[in-house]
């Protein structure tokens, strides 16, 4: 690629912003707020650790270009084993975040068609409806996918942006204090009430390092485009969250279902509402398209490499991987079922606090990896000393955010980690037998088999 049709630093900053925003934030508030506006605070502890993770990933993606990414960073260090551990964890954390994001999208249909959360049976039928629906239409291939997500990401990016702006007009300060902490949690209690919930909005941050071949100046610009970009999300969330917590009175906002379309409710009338309220399903539908392609496409890479199931890397004549993406929808309607709960907030908790343990699983291990990639690549010494504080720092958050996300979520991980062991227990074994030699006689000769 010419340096005429690489990305600029800008260019790249943005991309890893709108990765980032996609659909995440949408249901946010109204989670936040069954705790308090003191969750808030959560948002200054995710900013930093997904600072330092972010700047770690663009590090490791200066010295590694190889595809795979994250898994890539692992077969440094672990090798192949650690690079199926990385791929599996990544790739389950996917399936749960599509689901997650099913609801958020349900969560604001709901506005229009109340009888879709009317019960836990109804929403869950709502929320795997939607899975299948984008399952069946990723069938025509990826160009299509792709215009329509870049289309659709504005429904988000569009109502958050103007809320972090000028939602301050509509700010009152007597609503924020009385919303500040309702149940009486002690300071370190709300930094940390809400670190799943916020570094759900964050993932994604690595997309910089996946773009490393694509942009004029690697070194220079991607981990520019890492920080920049993780720093703009971290601005607009922060901005947008306390906006609506001194606009939507607290009870409201907890109780939302749809907490952008009905602030927008409170600041002009229902019927600009109604409008976010399409938005935001437009942008939760794009988003979820898009994510199930690459879920299906993440699978398709590895069956390709002999690190999965040959059948996910078999692809229709549009290059849509059909029968991992009807495997992947069965999976993730079984996800849907096992995590059914009484109200759809509720159930977007607990797949957020799923997909966030595996995710950070991954991360620790390729941020890990990061000191042999830069013994490998003999980078100076301040470079390496640097870079390895700030490894630290991210993993440490890491750590940090696998204990918030709470026992049943880290346990959750765990069953998911021994299934992916069991899977790689087979492709293990088969590989090994693949490599293995003839065996030989005692004079140093072949051994004949029966029938050859």
């Amino acid at each position: 690629m010419s340096d005429q049709k690489k990305m600029s630093v800008t260019q790249l900053t943005f991309i890893v912003t709108v990765n980032m925003m996609g659909s995440g934030i949408i249901m946010l508030p109204a989670n936040m707020a069954q705790v308090g506006a003191i969750s808030l605070l959560s948002w200054l502890v995710t900013a930093l650790g997904s600072l330092a993770i972010a700047y770690g990933f663009a590090q490791a993606g200066v010295f590694n270009q190889r595809t795979g990414g994250l898994a890539a960073y692992a077969e440094d260090a672990y090798g192949r084993d650690g690079y199926f551990l990385v791929f599996f964890l990544y790739f389950i954390s996917l399936a749960i975040a599509n689901v997650a994001v099913a609801s958020s999208a349900l969560g604001y249909l709901a506005a229009f068609f109340p009888a879709l959360t009317a019960s836990p049976v109804a929403t869950c039928i709502g929320v795997i409806a939607l899975l299948w629906l984008t399952t069946v239409a990723n069938f025509g291939g990826p160009s299509v996918t792709g215009r329509i997500g870049s289309v659709t990401v504005w429904g988000v990016i569009l109502p958050v942006g103007f809320i972090s702006i000028l939602g301050w007009f509509w700010f009152s300060s007597t609503t924020f204090a009385e919303a500040w902490n309702p149940k009486g949690l002690k300071l370190i209690e709300g930094m940390g009430s809400s670190i799943s919930l916020t570094l759900w909005a964050f993932l994604g941050m690595e997309s910089a390092s996946q773009n490393a071949s694509a942009v004029e100046n690697p070194k220079r610009d991607v981990p520019l485009a890492c920080m920049f970009g993780t720093l703009g999300a971290a601005v607009v969330y922060i901005l947008s969250t306390t906006a609506i917590q001194g606009i939507v009175p607290n009870a409201e906002l907890a109780a939302s279902t749809g907490p952008f379309g009905l602030a927008y409710a409170k600041m002009f009338n229902p019927t600009v509402g109604s409008i976010v309220m399409v938005l935001a399903v437009m942008a939760c539908l794009g988003s979820l398209l898009g994510w199930q392609f690459t879920l299906s496409q993440t699978a398709k890479d590895a069956a390709d490499t002999g690190m999965f199931p040959s059948l996910f890397a078999k692809a229709n004549r549009f290059g849509a991987p059909v029968t991992g993406m009807v495997i992947m929808g069965i999976v993730q309607s079984l996800m849907a079922l096992s995590t059914i709960s009484p109200n759809l907030s509720e159930q977007f908790a607990a797949l957020v606090n799923l997909a966030v343990v595996t995710n950070v699983l991954p991360y620790i291990v390729a941020l890990s990896a990061l000191f042999v990639i830069m013994r490998e690549a003999r980078v100076d010494r301040s470079v390496y000393l640097r870079n390895g504080i700030v490894a630290v720092v991210a993993m440490v958050y890491s750590i940090y955010a696998l204990w918030a996300s709470g026992k049943d979520a880290v346990m959750g991980g765990m069953i998911v980690l021994a299934i992916g062991y069991v899977v790689y227990g087979f492709l293990a074994a088969r590989r090994s037998a693949a490599k293995a030699p003839a065996p030989r006689t005692a004079t140093g000769g072949v051994q004949a088999t029966a029938g050859a």
